[in-house]
């Protein structure tokens, strides 16, 4: 059964010295390229220009909101 396998499939075609073998580890490359960008990304937590803009809507609001519990006396 082994010497069936062997036969069947051909494996050289996915060496690192045919295209498939070549495209296989370009994809690999970009692939761990990406994920590394994700962790550097994920790690430096930085916030988009859209997060920026939300939070601080949020913060304005709460400051509003704060300031009709607790008006200041004259």
């Amino acid at each position: 059964m082994i010497i069936f396998l062997n036969t069947a499939l051909d494996l050289n075609i996915f060496s690192p010295s045919e295209p498939i073998g070549i495209l296989i580890i370009f994809v690999g490359l970009i692939f761990t390229g990406m994920i590394f960008y994700i962790i550097y990304a994920v790690s430096t937590n930085k916030e988009s220009l859209e997060d920026k803009k939300i939070r601080n809507k949020k913060e304005d609001l709460q400051k509003v909101k704060i300031g009709k519990l607790f008006p200041k006396k004259k």
